[in-house]
This record gives C-alpha cells, sequence and structure tokens, in this order.
C-alpha cells in the first residue's frame, strides 16, 4: 500500500493550462494516492468571487490542480488513475445560453428552483501535457486525457491513460455535480470540490485511447473535432479492448460489438468531441 499525499489548495498548486515545461507541485511513487480540494472550472470556491488572482491571459482555463509527477513514468506507458473520492461543495452553477442557474446541495440531491438532480459527482478533468512545447488548452480533451467530462468517472472508476511525457504531469480539477451524455450548454453542475482522491499506479498496457473500468463495465473513449471520428476512435479501442481481453479475432470482435457495445455522446461542447463505447459485464455470456 501506497502513501497518501495531500495538495493544499494554494496559488502555486493551481494552473489554468497544460505545458509539459510547468514544474510538479508533488512527485509520487506508483501505488500512491493524492488528497485536494478543487475551485470551480471558474476558479471559484464562493459563488461570488474568484478565489485566487491570477494571469487570465496566461490561467486561461480551468482551475486545475497539480502538476503531478509520478517516479518512473516514460512516455509511451499508460498511467492508472484510480478514483477514489469525489466530494461536491454545497453549491454549483449551470449555464444556459449565457444565463446562469445556481444549485444548492444537501448532499442528497442538487435543487435549483422546482427542479431536482440525483447527485453523481465526477472531475472533469483529468489529464497529462501534450508533448509538444508550449502552452495548451484546458478546453478539449486529448490522447492523454483532460478535458473528458465523462459521466461514468464517478469515484471506484478507474481511468488508463496514455502518457505522453515522462513524469506523467498529471493535473486534475473542474468538479461537476452531475452531468447528461453531451453536456449540451457547455456546462455541467460546475462545482468546488471539498476533498477529492486518487491513487496512481503504472503500466505498459498499449493505449490507442484512453479506457475506463467501471463498476459494471469497460469504458473506451474516442476523441476529435469530428464527430464521426471520435467514434471510430472509440470502436477501434473497444474492439482493442476485446480481442485483448476476450482472445477472439477482430472480425469477431466488430460482430459482437454491433450486438453489446453502447455508443454515447461524452460530450459536444469541447472542440475535439467526446464518444465513449461501453461493454457492460455480463453482456456476453
Amino acid at each position: 500500500m501506497g502513501v497518501i499525499h495531500e495538495i493544499p489548495l494554494a496559488e502555486d498548486t493551481v494552473h489554468g493550462y497544460f505545458s509539459a515545461a510547468l514544474p510538479p507541485v508533488l512527485t509520487v511513487n506508483p501505488a500512491d494516492s493524492v488528497r485536494f480540494r478543487s475551485l470551480n472550472a471558474g476558479w471559484r470556491r464562493e459563488p461570488d468571487r474568484e478565489h485566487f488572482e491570477r494571469d487570465r491571459e496566461l490561467h486561461a482555463g480551468h482551475a486545475l490542480t497539480g502538476p503531478i509527477e509520478v517516479r518512473g513514468a516514460a512516455a509511451g506507458q499508460t498511467l492508472v488513475v484510480g478514483i477514489d473520492e469525489v466530494t461536491p461543495g454545497d453549491w454549483g452553477v449551470t449555464f444556459g445560453d449565457g444565463e446562469a442557474f445556481h444549485w444548492a446541495s444537501d448532499g442528497d440531491a442538487w435543487r435549483s428552483e422546482d427542479a431536482t438532480v440525483e447527485p453523481a459527482p465526477f472531475l472533469g478533468v483529468i489529464g497529462m501535457p501534450p508533448p509538444e512545447p508550449g502552452i495548451h488548452s484546458t478546453i478539449p480533451p486529448r490522447r492523454s486525457g483532460g478535458n473528458i467530462d465523462c459521466k461514468l468517472l464517478v469515484a471506484g472508476t478507474t481511468l488508463f491513460l496514455p502518457v505522453p511525457v515522462d513524469g506523467a504531469l498529471l493535473s486534475l480539477g473542474d468538479g461537476h455535480g452531475a452531468q447528461g451524455d453531451g453536456e449540451v450548454s457547455g456546462t455541467a453542475i460546475e462545482c468546488p470540490l471539498e476533498s477529492a482522491q486518487v491513487t496512481l499506479e503504472l503500466t505498459d498496457l498499449e493505449l490507442r485511447m484512453p479506457i475506463a473500468r467501471t463498476a459494471d463495465s469497460w469504458v473506451a473513449f474516442g476523441f476529435d473535432v469530428d464527430l464521426d471520428v471520435a467514434a471510430e476512435l472509440a470502436l477501434e479501442t473497444m474492439l482493442d479492448l476485446m480481442e485483448r481481453n476476450l482472445g477472439v479475432t477482430r472480425k469477431r470482435a466488430l460482430a459482437l460489438a454491433s450486438v453489446v457495445v453502447d455508443l454515447h455522446v461524452t460530450q459536444i461542447v469541447n472542440e475535439s468531441k467526446g464518444v465513449h463505447a461501453v461493454l457492460r459485464d455480463g453482456s456476453i455470456r
């Protein structure tokens, strides 16, 4: 069992862009866990003001905690992110065509005017920087993760991300209290996180695109500015997984996928669109 580290919520542990040149705020060993608190995507801990002063041109994206360096991580490996806990704050906001709709949570439900929604909190952003030099936006999801915005990535789920740079340099944030597939307004219930914890491991598993293991299914992702290409990438990644896990040919995997795999639109609002393919346990007996 690894060590549990804690990252304090401070100006020097929060950033709003991805870059391989950004120095890590913490270095951990594989099997270690990291606990942290998080601002919402708009850099707020309270609804009415931003928590930190920032260079808005440089830190233009989501308020992210990190980067976290993983000792021994090398480009080409896969980072295994076990999502242990995601505990939201008691307020959130969703925008509909520029108008803010506010939510309050008592822990059992989110409420906004006459609407009540079941909580399903998750981290919208879990990712590493591209290997190319320079400053990179936090908005699009990439092969190395980022703004995935998948509502299935709740506590108890494990996310597998291809490592793009030595050390991994993982950043996390963008708390969501609940979200529908598509995230059609561009926002979920955007909320700060009172606490979150992830456990980090490394594997040599080769991945076309990220995959995840939920309590009852395998999930494969695809990201691209073209939704058709994103769907193709999600499917091809799922077929890779089925070939490996089921020991079947590619053609057999495709035939089975056509019968039991569901394709969902993860989000259509983050520049690169997302599709996730889902293979539920017990669907093939």
